[in-house]
């Protein structure tokens, strides 16, 4: 496994992506910015549980979004004090650069729209709910 990470880690370093998925020979890759492509991967069918994850940013809707996949490790450049919460509870093994109070929106004038609508969530599938509902309204 920490192959994978360490894997997943060199790839998001060296290219332009937002996030990277490693298991073994298998490696997915995005460069969409927030959770859509968690998202969708958690749709998609494709089972994911073991991977190891590679993202530049993780914050609590992102955390949920990982446990749902069922990753085994989340490294991050900068994780939320909530998602570090998140995922301990849900056993996945985690690592970052940085630690912050919250993840703050692009503009970088309040709190992120995606952590705000599952900040009072505890369970992963009523987590999804709300993420699908804030991404329609946006």
């Amino acid at each position: 496994m920490k192959a994978d990470l360490t894997k997943a880690i060199k790839i998001l370093n060296e290219g332009s992506y937002t996030c990277v998925l490693c298991k073994e020979s298998k490696i997915y890759t995005s460069t969409e910015r927030g959770v859509k492509s968690l998202l969708n991967w958690q749709e998609s069918g494709v089972d994911f549980r073991g991977f190891c994850a590679a993202d530049k940013i993780v914050g609590k809707a992102a955390a949920f979004l990982y446990v749902l996949l069922g990753v085994k490790e989340v490294y991050a450049y900068v994780m939320s004090k909530a998602a570090i919460d998140t995922l301990i509870k849900n056993n996945i093994q985690i690592q970052y650069d940085n630690a912050a109070e919250k993840i703050i929106n692009r503009s970088g004038t309040g709190f992120c729209p995606m952590e705000e609508a599952v900040w009072d969530i505890d369970v992963p599938e009523q987590a999804k709910q709300a993420i699908k509902k804030k991404l329609l309204q946006m």
